[in-house]
């Protein structure tokens, strides 16, 4: 069954293997919309695979149901935040590195602003697992596994975008495939690490639900969509984002 958390990453590994294929950069264009199918399966994700099984879950441990929704949300959220302000990281496309100054290498800034990218989708996968292990009957395990393949979906253009670039400024192409697939090695690490914090407070898994979901969403809302709007082609963006959600939700509904 925990093979599962292990999909995600591999959906990584293989968009990364576009690198030893492609002989020039990903198009704008393109890129725009990919940007926005993986923004659209992360917000799908975040209300049927998370926000709404949170909530079922409160409701059978006798709580409001509204409750663990937006406290874990805020949490999640402010979590992502406060990683943005001190993790010190660069975006592909961007010349100003963000959170605390440091002298680490652009390189090592761009792997870990794919890391805070990835490590919310490792804990959404990682604590639908767990809701599946502790027996809680919100969270199957077509509903889980949907989740992890819908994450997974996205990630093979995820991968593609980070070590494409990467061998298109200069870098040998297995070094650029290697740097892809370790930016998706967080994701598994991530939702094994949460698996075993679940266990063990099973009453706070509707939090910690709708945790996941909320840091997912400020990844989304400060970092994809914005990307999608700059310049030209902002139209791609948002007939991937659709794309992606209407698969998402596809895949949930009738898996989950």
């Amino acid at each position: 069954m925990l093979a599962g958390i292990w999909i995600p990453f591999i959906g990584t590994a293989l968009g990364a293997a576009c690198v030893l294929f492609m002989k020039k950069e990903i198009g704008a264009g393109t890129q725009k919309l990919l940007l926005g199918f993986a923004s659209g399966v992360m917000i799908a994700a975040s209300v049927w695979s998370l926000l709404i099984p949170a909530m079922e879950m409160a409701e059978g441990l006798g709580q409001f149901a509204f409750l663990p929704a937006v406290v874990g949300m805020s949490a999640g959220m402010m979590f992502l935040l406060l990683m943005d302000r001190l993790v010190p990281h660069i975006h592909f496309g961007s010349e100003e590195p963000e959170g605390i100054r440091s002298r680490f290498a652009r390189t090592t800034m761009l792997v870990f602003a794919v890391t805070i990218h990835n490590l919310p989708e490792g804990m959404a996968v990682g604590v639908v697992f767990a809701g599946l292990l502790s027996g809680e009957t919100s969270v199957s395990l077509a509903g889980a596994y949907a989740l992890a393949i819908g994450i997974s979906i996205q990630n093979f253009p995820e991968g593609a975008i980070i070590s494409v670039p990467l061998h298109a400024s200069g870098k040998p192409r297995g070094w650029s495939f290697l740097m892809g697939v370790l930016s998706g090695l967080v994701e598994p690490v991530g939702a094994f690490l949460t698996i075993l914090l679940a266990r063990f407070v099973t009453p706070l898994l509707p939090y910690m639900l709708a945790f996941a979901a909320g840091a997912m969403v400020y990844v989304v809302v400060e970092e994809l969509i914005p990307e999608t709007a700059q310049g030209e082609h902002s139209d791609l963006g948002t007939f991937g984002f659709a794309l992606g959600f209407m698969i998402m939700m596809a895949l949930d509904v009738a898996l989950g």
